[in-house]
Order: structure tokens, then sequence, then C-alpha cells
């Protein structure tokens, strides 16, 4: 009874030792390599290394021994420090990344500094051609005041004029008037002493 038992708690200890989990993705630390063992210990044989910054996954973690069992790109299941993963990407895989950020980052400020100058430019030139056209208005509109000037004073040099010429034919008018009325009046007055004589010397006769 005893030799059966013995196995039993055995595994019931191993299975208290080893933290059960659900796979996890883990990335080896920044160090050039890192050794792998076949068991969860310093005690086990060495097995090989993995590259710093790879991807493993984290199968199961021994709180014990501070150990992980984990699978590597290519399949193979190893042990490995607990100390050795991160559960962040290495900054030897983080940097292509970062750099290639910075680079979109800057190609956009690029874009957005020549968009930025060609709008400034189009502005600049809108600017200049209403400038150019305010200026054209405005030398229109002297123009214009200009030519209302003149055609002003040769209205008032015609006024004057006309005013004259009424004037003019005014007395032209009063002097003929004139002229018919001291026509008439003279003839009024030797008229009726011509005609009646003759008419008196012919009644006498008969």
């Amino acid at each position: 009874m005893k030799k059966s038992s013995l196995p039993c708690l055995l595994l019931l200890t191993c299975t208290v030792a080893f933290s059960a989990h659900a796979e996890e993705k883990r990335y080896i630390s920044d160090e050039l390599s890192t050794w792998v063992r076949s068991g969860p210990g310093n005690d086990y044989r060495l097995i090989g290394t993995v590259n710093a910054g790879e991807e493993v996954t984290l199968l199961q973690s021994n709180e014990n021994s501070k150990y992980g069992q984990i699978r590597d790109a290519n399949g193979r299941t190893t042990w490995i420090p607990l100390a050795q993963l991160s559960d962040q990407p290495s900054l030897r895989t983080r940097v292509p990344e970062l750099e290639k950020q910075v680079n979109d980052l800057t190609a956009k400020l690029n874009n957005i500094d020549n968009s930025w100058n060609q709008r400034t430019a189009d502005m600049q030139k809108k600017v200049a051609g209403s400038d150019s056209a305010i200026s054209a208005l405005q030398e229109e509109n002297q123009k214009l005041k200009n030519e209302l000037i003149v055609a002003q004073k040769k209205v008032s040099a015609a006024n004057v004029q006309l005013d004259d010429k009424q004037r003019t034919i005014i007395m032209q008018w009063f002097m003929y008037g004139g002229g018919v009325a001291g026509v008439g009046l003279l003839l009024g007055l030797l008229l009726p002493h011509m005609i009646p004589r003759r008419k008196k010397n012919d009644l006498w006769m008969s």
C-alpha cells in the first residue's frame, strides 16, 4: 500500500509545483542569446539557445524553480528562466517598427509642409491678383470721375451758350416786334390823312 501511494504523492506534488495556464506569447530578453534546458531547473542539461527578441509561447511555469516551459518558432519545447521572458517585444524588434513610424510621421509632416507652402503660394497669388484688380478698378473709377468732371464743364458751357442764344433771340424778337409796331403805327397815322382827302374832293366835284 505504501509503495502504491508514493507515485500518487509525487504526481500530486508535481501538479502543485507547476502552474498550468493558457498559452501566452512571450519574448526573449535583449541579450545576444539565451540558453534553454531540457527541464525546469539548473540541474537539467543545456539543449540549445534562443535568439534575443525571439517570440515564443509560454506553455507552463514552475514557480519553485522560476523556470517556464516554452515553444519556439521551430516548434521546439524547452525550459528557460522566467526572468529572461518579457510580455513586451524586445527593443531589437521594436526599433525597426519605431523607425518606420518615425519615417511615416516625417513623410506626413513633409507632405503637410509642402501642402501648406502650396496653399500659402496660392493665397499669395490670389491676394496679388486681388490687389491688381483693385488697382485697376481704382484707376477706372478715377478715369470716370475725370470724364464726369469734363462732361459737367461741357454742360455748364453749353448752358451758358444756350442762355446767350436765348437772350439774343428774345432781343431779336423784341426788336422785330418793336419794328412791326412802329411801322403799323406810322401807317395808321398816315393812311387816314391820305385816303379821306381824295374822297372829299370827289364828292364836291360831283
